[in-house]
């Protein structure tokens, strides 16, 4: 039997890699890594992407995932990308990607602004 939250999460893990490929092709949902978790989304150099689609933000809980995942992947970026409720899933340009204020500026830094 499937779980519908897991299901949930991989259809959500599937349209931002497939929104990704528009820029990055070898985008690609990772496998999982158990308590040493890297992160839902490989294929961008350095950045570590963690997916929710979820009814509850639990953004605080979230960002503390990502930290974990980030410093499990040694990257040097983190993106938190959230399906708001009532966004639809093929409209993940309209999702929400989270960050702290320091990976924002380094993302930009590091983009060569």
């Amino acid at each position: 039997m499937v779980n519908p939250s897991k299901a949930k999460g991989t259809l959500g893990e599937t349209a931002v890699v497939k929104w990704l490929h528009q820029w990055w092709p070898n985008a690609e949902r990772r496998a999982l890594h158990g308590n040493t978790d890297l992160g839902d989304v490989v294929g961008i150099v350095g950045v570590v992407i963690e997916v929710k689609n979820a009814k509850t933000v639990k953004t605080s809980e979230w960002l503390r995932q990502l930290a974990a995942e980030k410093q499990n992947a040694s990257a040097d970026h983190g993106v938190l990308v959230v399906k708001p409720v009532g966004v639809s899933v093929d409209k993940v340009g309209d999702w929400w990607a989270i960050t702290t204020v320091d990976d924002h500026f380094r993302l930009i830094r590091d983009a060569g602004h």
